[in-house]
């Protein structure tokens, strides 16, 4: 049996390319690049190389991009740190219900510490709209977090839109961009953005290393004391083994992005293709917005069987998905995105996530429709 792995929205395979720059770097580099030796000075060409080309993915200047553990620390960072940099201007903060948790929580530990959060609600496709914002804006905000896209249905949010809305008002604007980058092109220094957020194991690169785009001259308070490393914004000493890898990814990501798009179009057509052969359109409904989407992400209920179900069948039969929801005593709760956008309780309760990307063909997209029409039809006979 064949294993096909369809949760690419969660983390990716690590390109071969990317393990080579990893493995050469644990093998030769071995200096801390805040010595002054020959060794270190070597570990800081690597870093500042590195940080030119994430750079250049994101668009932004090298020194406005610190690197961090990952997407959650990156999120962590921007939201303790910009909150407690402007807490004498306010203490109103604005986001939206289908965030992230790593931002979601922060938003709950700083509503633990005094400040007032605003969530707002979204569209039935996940959308939220710049104008909720604008009315949401009061004297004492001083921050506006919203994600670029969806990790769960992919819906890609009004950024720019928002944006124009802020820094009107000279509040700071966050956007989480951890699902969408390497998906979508990003402008940060074209963008009207303060803030954002990425990871390297959404773009084929190593778990456990991220970046965090703060615009120049925007003061920000660190969450990590101990160096000076990365201009005093996050102290710790590199990981450099994983900066070498996450610019390897960033480089190769950047050199794909259109031909990524096309080919993530054309499984997802497949997909959907297949499903509406061995299932029938009227079994299944895609969740999200049918326009502005990332493409490799396709949330799909199936009314007919309930999430933990289809999700346990599937793995039986070698394809990981996923469900989205959030797991507690070993049972699978709702998806907080799929409730803010009020879908009915036979779609909530149904909601598989399938996302793809290297390594993944259209006779992948072919063989999952057909044993979730086989799942389907086994679960029929039984009623």
């Amino acid at each position: 049996m064949k294993n096909i792995y369809m949760d690419h929205a969660a983390s990716t395979p690590i390109h071969p390319e990317v393990a080579e720059a990893m493995f050469a770097v644990m093998r030769e580099q071995y200096g801390n690049a805040s010595s002054v030796h020959s060794f270190g000075r070597a570990a800081k060409r690597l870093v500042n190389g590195a940080r030119d080309r994430v750079g250049e993915l994101v668009g932004c200047h090298p020194d406005e991009l610190v690197f961090t553990g990952g997407g959650t620390e990156s999120d962590n960072l921007a939201l303790f740190g910009a909150a407690e940099a402007r807490s004498d201007r306010g203490r109103h903060i604005i986001t939206t219900q289908v965030e992230h948790h790593a931002v979601l929580h922060t938003c709950r530990k700083l509503e633990e510490q005094g400040f007032e959060v605003t969530y707002l609600p979204v569209d039935r496709y996940g959308q939220v709209h710049a104008e909720q914002v604008a009315e949401a804006i009061r004297p004492d905000t001083i921050l506006v977090s919203v994600m670029y896209a969806n990790n769960e249905v992919g819906t890609i949010q009004p950024i720019a839109e928002i944006g124009e809305i802020t820094s009107s008002r000279d509040i700071v604007f966050h956007v989480d961009a951890v699902q969408a980058l390497g998906a979508l092109p990003i402008d940060c220094d074209g963008l009207p953005v303060d803030l954002m957020s990425f990871s390297s194991h959404k773009i084929n690169g190593p778990q456990g290393i991220g970046a965090l785009y703060i615009r120049r001259e925007l003061p920000i308070e660190p969450i990590l004391y101990g160096g000076l490393q990365e201009r005093k914004r996050r102290a710790g000493t590199e990981n450099m083994a994983g900066i070498a890898g996450f610019a390897k990814a960033a480089e190769l990501a950047a050199g794909s992005l259109p031909g990524r798009a096309a080919r993530d179009e054309e499984l997802r057509g497949v997909l959907i293709s297949a499903l509406e052969r061995e299932v029938g359109g009227s079994h299944f409904h895609v969740n999200g917005h049918p326009s502005l989407r990332l493409p490799h992400i396709v949330n799909i209920s199936f009314p007919e069987c309930d999430t933990e179900t289809m999700l346990m069948n599937l793995d039986m039969e070698g394809i990981a998905v996923a469900s989205g929801s959030a797991c507690s005593s070993g049972s699978l709760e709702p998806s907080h995105v799929l409730e803010a956008m009020h879908l009915p309780q036979n779609l909530l309760r149904s909601a598989i996530r399938f996302s793809f990307g290297l390594g993944n063909t259209t006779e992948d997209m072919e063989t999952a429709a057909e044993k979730v029409g086989t799942i389907l039809t086994r679960l029929r006979k039984r009623r």
